[in-house]
């Protein structure tokens, strides 16, 4: 994640897309595992002169993480859910689209539970012997119904107690395009729409969906681009 800070009224790209720039010129971005390693970012003043900054990014070496006993529907799902998956990843995609003003991300992030980290960013996932998509979050482990704190406050966007994969999903919108998701919760305490601040409870760790054991999953997106939840705090408390 990069909090950057510009000229009120100037105009802000990266990746494609036209940043929310706040009225007093805070905006925010991030990068992907699988980003380039060279970006740039084009700023547009409002005495219409403009720049483009390069972004050299520093690249990473990630592990493979093999896990196995996993029941094998929820590795290769059967013909029957399919329709159910694809209907709860629209709906996340949806929640994680939203671009509001407000500005939770610049007082910081909070570890939402603490635990021994099972799981972290960008492993290449083998799941029961097969290949599978990286990890995007960091795998915090803890009994079931351990409490889970909001990281950062927000406004909630999306929560559900049992999707087919990630169980029992919360998603915390901390503003422009920015979110913090929660997968696997035994419980969902929090409504959508709902404002939580930093430290509130919000549901309880928990195995549900694709899981081997209790832990919380803790994924941060800006926008579809996934971010390592661990670079946005500076210890394990």
């Amino acid at each position: 994640m990069v909090i950057g800070h510009t000229e009120p009224g100037a105009t802000v790209r990266f990746a494609d897309r036209t940043l929310r720039v706040s009225d007093d010129g805070v905006f925010v971005f991030g990068f992907h595992r699988d980003d380039p390693p060279n970006m740039s970012l084009e700023v547009e003043y409002p005495d219409k002169t403009a720049e483009t900054i390069a972004l050299e990014i520093a690249q990473r070496q990630y592990d493979i993480q093999r896990i196995d006993g996993l029941p094998q529907k929820k590795v290769s799902p059967p013909a029957e859910v399919i329709e159910r998956i694809q209907r709860e990843a629209a709906a996340v995609r949806k929640a994680r689209a939203r671009d509001t003003g407000i500005e939770e991300f610049v007082n910081g992030f909070l570890w939402p539970v603490d635990g021994p980290i099972s799981g972290v960013y960008g492993s290449q996932r083998v799941l029961n012997g097969k290949p599978r998509q990286p990890h995007y979050g960091v795998d915090v482990a803890a009994p079931t119904g351990t409490p889970v704190a909001a990281p950062a406050a927000g406004t909630v966007s999306f929560a559900e107690p049992d999707l087919y994969f990630s169980g029992g999903t919360l998603m915390i919108d901390h503003g422009h395009g920015l979110a913090s998701a929660f997968l696997h919760m035994q419980s969902v305490e929090v409504k959508v729409g709902e404002r939580v601040e930093r430290g509130q409870r919000i549901g309880t760790v928990g195995a549900t969906g694709r899981a081997t054991g209790a832990h919380l999953d803790w994924r941060v997106n800006w926008f579809e681009k996934r971010l390592d939840p661990q670079l946005l705090t500076i210890i394990k408390q």
